[in-house]
């Protein structure tokens, strides 16, 4: 086999260490802010005595512009490249925090009604899920193009535990920018991860190079081919090391090669989605805070680190120490996580109901990165922009109406709501036992 290209080569290299610190940040960025924002929404919406399961609703509409525009944004990464698509995201996620922020303000205030709030913290939120959308696909893919096949579950794994660390930052700095004598109370997260925001998006456009688009239309799209003579030469790895012939076809989550793996991460986003709608509620239940909604910001933010250190832990530690490749942390990981949900279920103190997260987040630590890497590795280089758009959208489809759904069934009993979040974690193992292709399969050299 001849020489690779130079351009095939650049594809293929190593990311230098400065462009991937720059790649974790600006995903550490928006999962802190994400995560600052959940620990105190369950005491904002405390303080506006509005019910439960409407706090967990005014992320739907987020969510679903999310799952529409994600796939949009991912194609035209392609063609616009990908550092512009992050500084997009990273301004929708600051402009949206600014206005979430000042909507909550003025409810906490008394200027607007409760219900007026939550419109206007919808509206605001919604921002991120249409703009906000741009930036993770635009990092995977980044990591994706420029990562061999061999290595390529642990180099997304370490870009999802920019999340991870992320929400351990979040819930930790939420409390101290709760800060009363500046007026701002319990919205101050908001305001201060933006201020963080404006900073990485400075760093993010004075240090990453400009990506030039490699996907602008130059004939025709290179047909998918499963024929081969002699020496084995695979079609993925055929089309990969042509992709700069031309624009790859759309890419649908239906195609056969990619439908077992959007099958788990639907399901099991769904049950991890429910995890996190519900956990911020049963502390403040279980501990009694909920006469005292300002003091229910630490307990949450505990509980929600413990689940993030143990995220880190699973894509840190585990995940390289024992090489798993998608498969087996896909599998893994959702057992963990059906485990960790029981204990939460019978939790009845801070320190019990912070094991019970912390097992089910490392689960659910193991499962996303393996799903992630599942999709990328299941499709050809020149397809990953529009594989990592499709795994954003579907990241924010299981936060559509899950997170509702799971806090409206606790409500009414604790058994229903943790019940089906089990349920869903078994469907996707039995599912991942026999659909999900063989590590072996997926990860082994083809060049």
């Amino acid at each position: 086999m001849s020489d690779p290209t130079p351009a095939a080569k650049s594809a293929t290299g190593a990311i230098p260490p400065a462009r991937m610190a720059l790649l974790f940040m600006v995903m550490l960025v928006t999962a802190a802010g994400n995560t600052a924002m959940q620990s105190v929404m369950p005491s904002i919406g405390t303080a506006l005595q509005v019910e439960d399961v409407w706090i967990s609703l005014a992320y739907s509409w987020s969510a679903l512009l999310w799952v529409v525009c994600a796939p949009f944004w991912a194609r035209r990464s392609d063609k616009r490249g990908r550092k512009a698509m992050m500084a997009l995201g990273l301004t929708g996620f600051i402009v949206s925090f600014v206005l979430c922020g000042a909507a909550l303000w003025a409810g906490l205030a008394g200027w607007m009604s409760a219900l007026w709030t939550l419109v206007a913290f919808a509206a605001a939120r919604s921002l991120y899920g249409g703009f906000g959308s741009a930036a993770p696909p635009a990092v995977q893919a980044y990591v994706a193009s420029r990562t061999p096949r061999a290595e390529r579950t642990q180099a997304l794994s370490l870009i999802a535990s920019s999340f991870g660390l992320g929400t351990v930052i979040g819930p930790a700095l939420a409390p101290l920018m709760v800060v009363p004598f500046l007026g701002l109370g319990l919205t101050g997260p908001f305001l201060c991860f933006a201020a963080i925001g404006v900073v990485a998006l400075v760093l993010l456009r004075l240090r990453l190079p400009d990506d030039e688009p490699q996907y602008a239309a130059r004939g025709q799209a290179v047909a998918y081919s499963s024929s081969g003579s002699g020496a084995p030469v695979d079609p993925q790895e055929n089309a990969e090391s042509e992709e700069l012939a031309g624009e790859p076809p759309r890419l649908s989550w239906r195609d056969p090669r990619l439908r077992p793996w959007v099958f788990a991460g639907l399901i099991g986003g769904h049950a991890q989605a429910m995890v996190l709608g519900i956990a911020g509620f049963l502390v403040l239940d279980r501990l009694g805070l909920r006469d005292t909604p300002a003091e229910g910001a630490g307990p949450v933010g505990l509980v929600l680190m413990s689940g993030a250190i143990a995220t880190l832990l699973a894509q840190w530690g585990l995940i390289p120490r024992f090489d798993l490749g998608p498969r087996a942390a896909t599998l893994w990981g959702i057992t963990a996580a059906a485990i960790g949900t029981m204990i939460l279920a019978v939790a009845g103190d801070l320190h019990l109901i912070a094991l019970g997260y912390a097992i089910a987040s490392l689960g659910f630590g193991l499962f996303r990165p393996g799903t992630t890497a599942g999709t990328s590795l299941a499709v050809t280089r020149a397809e990953q922009g529009q594989a990592s758009g499709i795994v954003a959208s579907l990241a924010g489809a299981s936060y559509i109406y899950a997170p509702a759904l799971g806090v409206w069934l606790y409500a009414h009993s604790d058994w229903l709501g943790f019940g089906l979040i089990v349920a869903l974690c078994l469907i996707v193992l039995v599912h991942g036992w026999f659909k999900l292709q063989a590590d072996t399969e997926l990860t082994k050299d083809r060049s």
